[in-house]
């Protein structure tokens, strides 16, 4: 019996050797390859991203014969901050950058009460056809800006607001389809029986609205004044199209026709981009991590 039992013993699994690294060991360093794999990719990429501002700004500071330095003086010797005090001089600068700030503080205001009131009606009230409407609008995002800019162009053309801010403002008072989504997002992660609360104590739609869901909004109303703050102040298409006096223009469309005038100038062309540009690279190293939960806020249930 005993000499049966030894034959049908089951076989033992075979057992790790004492020369073969633990599995725990293996993984840890797998993904410490990975991951610096993926640090290295990042920094190359980043670099690659910071090589034309760099020289940008680089330029910017420098005077006309160190540019044609070669090779290449990255850190000018000396710096020639007196640039970014004559371009001011040559060309109508304070005036295109006043333009730009009127344009963008009325665009971003436009955009947070156009946007916000038909995200809150899309998300809480009910009438009919109402995801519909809200499909059609997410459908205009598909739409390219140049397909309708002739018929924007007779339309504001024949009520007369040509050379002006009207054509760039008004349509922001108009729900933007992106806003628009980003703000019904957040609206419908905010319980109902709180509105259900207030309509018990007598409060109106409006006073729900205006004391309940926008300050419990605000996150997402600041994500949509960043994105918004960044359109207006970089929008080229839509001054160039509707705006035809040169004290008008804001500094997108005056720093392309500056540079267009300034083709011998480098370092004055430069400054101009680089003050255009300031703004923006100022409003994302404080704001970033707002950039950042933009994304995350339109992954609210929907």
């Amino acid at each position: 019996m005993s000499i049966l039992a030894n034959h049908t013993q089951t076989p033992r699994a075979t057992t790790q050797t004492d020369t073969d690294p633990p599995v725990g060991t293996s993984m840890r360093k797998k993904s410490i390859q990975s991951r610096i794999v993926s640090y290295v990719v990042l920094v190359l990429g980043s670099l690659a991203f910071l090589f034309p501002l760099a020289w940008l700004v680089s330029t910017s500071l420098k005077t006309q014969d160190q540019i044609l330095v070669y090779p290449i003086q990255w850190l000018p010797d000396p710096v020639n901050w007196s640039n970014y005090v004559d371009l001011f001089d040559v060309a109508p600068f304070g005036r295109y950058l006043l333009n730009t700030v009127l344009l963008t503080v009325g665009g971003v205001a436009g955009s947070l009460i156009g946007s916000s009131i038909a995200a809150y009606a899309f998300a809480k009230l009910r009438f009919p056809g109402r995801d519909v409407f809200f499909m059609v609008m997410l459908a205009t995002l598909m739409v390219p800006s140049w397909a309708t800019l002739i018929p924007s162009y007779v339309l504001f053309a024949r009520i007369g607001w040509l050379d002006s801010f009207a054509p760039i403002l008004v349509p922001a008072l108009f729900a933007a389809p992106f806003n628009t989504f980003l703000l019904r997002q957040f609206f419908l992660s905010i319980p109902n029986e709180l509105d259900e609360a207030a309509k018990i104590d007598g409060a109106s739609t409006f006073r729900i609205f205006w004391s309940i869901a926008l300050p419990m909004a605000r996150p997402a109303l600041i994500i949509v004044a960043l994105f918004s703050f960044l359109t207006y102040w970089n929008e080229y298409l839509l001054p160039l199209v509707y705006l035809q006096s040169d004290d008008k223009y804001p500094l997108s469309v005056g720093v392309a026709n500056f540079i267009g005038l300034q083709n011998q100038d480098f370092a004055l062309a430069m400054t101009g981009a680089a003050i255009a540009i300031a703004p923006c690279l100022i409003l994302f190293f404080i704001a970033q991590r707002w950039f950042i939960q933009g994304v995350v806020i339109t992954g609210v249930k929907g």
